[in-house]
C-alpha cells in the first residue's frame, strides 16, 4: 500500500506526457487557411509538397505546422512622395493581394510570416515614389488619377511576383497636396473652365448669327425669284381668278368690271 503513491506520480507523469504528444499530433487549419509543414527530422520546412489544406490533419508530434491566411488581403500604405517637380506630395494607397498557394512553403522558408512587411509594404512605397516622381500636382490632382493607380499596380507586380506573393489590385485612396498648391490649381481650373464656357458662348453666338444670316439671304433670294417671275400678265391672270371665286361666294358684293389698275373689276363687298 505504502508502494502505491511512488509508482502512480511517474505513472501519472507519463499519461499526461502521451497526452500533450498526442495533442500536438492533432492540427486544424481553419476556412481561407493552408497550413506549411516543418520537419524537425526531414529537412525543415516543406517545399516540394502542397500545403496542408483546410480541415484536420494529424502530424508527428515534433513537427510544426504554421498557418498562412490564403484569401484574399487588403494593406493600407500611408506615405509622403515626391512630384516631377520636387513638391512633397501625400499619398495614401491599399493593396489586395494573397500569397501563392503553391508557393507557400517557398515564401515561409525564405520571407517568412512578416512577408507582408518585408516584401509587400517596400514594393508599393517603391513603385509609388517611381510613378509619382513623373507627374505634375496638377495631373496627380485631377486628370491622370487613374494612370498613376494603373502604373503604380504595374510596378509593383512586376517586384512581388517573383516573391510569391500574388498582387490583386493597387487603390489610389487619397492624393493630399500642399494647401497653397491646392489652391493655386483650384483657382487655375477654374479659370480655365471659366474661359471654355467664354469661348463656348463666343461659338454659339456666331452660329446664331451665321443661321439668320443665311435664313434672310434665303429670304431675299426667294423674293427676288419671286418678283421675277411676276409678270403683268400673270398679275392680271391672278387677279382675274381672285374675282371669279370671289363672285361665285354667297357673300354680298358689287362688281365693276374694268374699273381697276391695269384693267382689273373692282369688287365693292357691303362693308
Amino acid at each position: 500500500m505504502n508502494n502505491l503513491p511512488k509508482i502512480g506520480v511517474p505513472l501519472l507523469v507519463g499519461i499526461s506526457f502521451l497526452l500533450l504528444v498526442f495533442a500536438k499530433s492533432f492540427v486544424t487549419i481553419g476556412s481561407g487557411e493552408a497550413g506549411v509543414l516543418y520537419k524537425l527530422f526531414g529537412g525543415g520546412v516543406v517545399t516540394d509538397e502542397p500545403p496542408l489544406d483546410e480541415g484536420f490533419h494529424i502530424v508527428l508530434p515534433w513537427n510544426s505546422v504554421f498557418k498562412y491566411e490564403v484569401r484574399q488581403q487588403e494593406v493600407f500604405e500611408k506615405m509622403n512622395v515626391l512630384s516631377s517637380n520636387g513638391l512633397d506630395i501625400q499619398l495614401e494607397a491599399s493593396a489586395w493581394f494573397q500569397p501563392k498557394y503553391e508557393d507557400l512553403g517557398k515564401l515561409h522558408k525564405e520571407k517568412s510570416e512578416a512577408y507582408k512587411q518585408r516584401i509587400l509594404l517596400p514594393a508599393i512605397r517603391s513603385a509609388a515614389r517611381s510613378v509619382v516622381g513623373r507627374y505634375t500636382p496638377e495631373q496627380l490632382y485631377s486628370s491622370k488619377r487613374d494612370d498613376i493607380q494603373t502604373e503604380i499596380f504595374d510596378e509593383t507586380k512586376k517586384i512581388v511576383d517573383d516573391q510569391y506573393i500574388q498582387l490583386n489590385e493597387i487603390l489610389v485612396r487619397d492624393v493630399t497636396l500642399p494647401p497653397s498648391i491646392k489652391e493655386a490649381i483650384e483657382r487655375k481650373l477654374k479659370q480655365e473652365q471659366e474661359s471654355l464656357e467664354y469661348e463656348f458662348r463666343l461659338v454659339t453666338a456666331a452660329k446664331e448669327a451665321e443661321k439668320q444670316r443665311i435664313e434672310a439671304q434665303g429670304k431675299a433670294d426667294a423674293n427676288r425669284i419671286l418678283a421675277a417671275s411676276l409678270t403683268p400678265n400673270i398679275l392680271r391672270d391672278k387677279g382675274i381668278e381672285a374675282t371669279l371665286k370671289l363672285a361665285e361666294s354667297g357673300n354680298s358684293k358689287v362688281v365693276v368690271v374694268g374699273s381697276g389698275k391695269d384693267g382689273l373689276p373692282l369688287i365693292l363687298g357691303n362693308n
